[in-house]
């Protein structure tokens, strides 16, 4: 059967005090396989999603309908059975990573020979901001802004040579509800401490001084001391982590996943230790991803038509 493969990188963001700017491709993954078929039909095989809706359509459909309306482009009908390594609602990037499929397959089923540029605006606009999704797009290490032409900047760097832990608590934490506990605003004294300790975080990553990043990490004033609260057990396993030597450990995201930088292949010595303390996290070791989106095709996939 004629097949098209989209696979989608998980991701972290913020980092501690690079709030909705900083981003990292990790290798857990969601993938699409795409068929040629007589009408639109999901099929999800993964036991990390919700079940389908019984009438509306599939939210990955509903995104690439979106952007091939906006190219006033049909879409033919396909099936696509959807499989995902990446916990919803956790801080590891679900929705960007969905956001991504949908612009992917829009762009590969209608043919619409989207620049990176135009699939960064797309997915930027519908997520809210380009930390996610920039690192589920291009992989690696990505910084990002929005720029006064209402587009989007960012520098990706592939040479960080450090381990993730997870630790991947049993509950959820919407993004809305992790914004909503954050100020309205902040002092001019605020944020340029906050800034001044990102830029110096960004710094030490791209120079290789992991234990001055992890310290940095660690100092965030932007939403961290907020939402903080909203994770169990996030202050310690923060001081374990660090006790074990991690270099820092942050909120991944919006939460609640907590997430450590540490040593380059000492990951499993420390998530052995920690898995024994706090059995009620789901604790993994992740690398970073260097890929972003990959588009495979079967050697026998035929170009669907519009």
């Amino acid at each position: 059967m004629n097949k098209l493969v989209i696979q989608v990188p998980a991701s972290t963001a913020n980092l501690g005090p690079g709030f909705d700017s900083v981003g990292i491709s990790l290798n857990r993954f969601l993938t699409l396989k795409v068929y040629e078929h007589h009408e639109w039909k999901f099929e999800q095989i993964s036991t990390l999603l919700p079940p389908l809706p019984d009438n509306d359509d599939h939210f990955i459909l509903q995104i690439a309908k979106q952007v091939a309306d906006h190219y006033h482009k049909s879409l033919p009908p396909c099936r696509v059975v959807v499989d995902s390594e990446i916990p919803l609602a956790r801080g590891l990037g679900s929705s960007a990573s969905a956001v991504v499929a949908g612009i992917e397959l829009a762009n590969q089923v209608g043919q619409l020979s989207l620049t990176d540029q135009e699939k960064l605006y797309f997915a930027s606009n519908i997520e809210g901001h380009p930390d996610n999704v920039a690192a589920s797009l291009f992989g690696g290490l990505i910084i990002a802004t929005k720029n006064k032409e209402n587009g989007f900047e960012i520098v990706p760097f592939y040479d960080l040579m450090v381990d993730f832990l997870v630790f991947i608590p049993n509950i959820e934490l919407k993004t809305d509800d992790a914004r909503k506990v954050l100020p309205s605003s902040y002092s001019r004294q605020d944020a340029v401490r906050g800034s001044a300790t990102s830029n110096v975080l960004i710094a030490a990553l791209l120079c290789g001084q992991y234990e001055l990043a992890g310290k940095m990490m660690e100092q965030d004033i932007f939403h961290e001391p907020y939402r903080s609260e909203l994770i169990p057990h996030f202050h310690e396993v923060r001081e374990a982590a660090k006790t074990l030597g991690a270099f820092g450990t942050v909120i991944s995201g919006a939460g609640p996943t907590i997430i450590s930088l540490v040593p380059y292949g000492d990951g499993e010595r420390i998530a052995k230790h920690l898995r024994a303390i706090y059995p009620q996290f789901q604790i993994e070791i992740l690398k970073m991803n260097r890929n972003g989106v990959v588009v495979e095709y079967d050697a026998s996939y035929k170009a669907l038509k519009s």
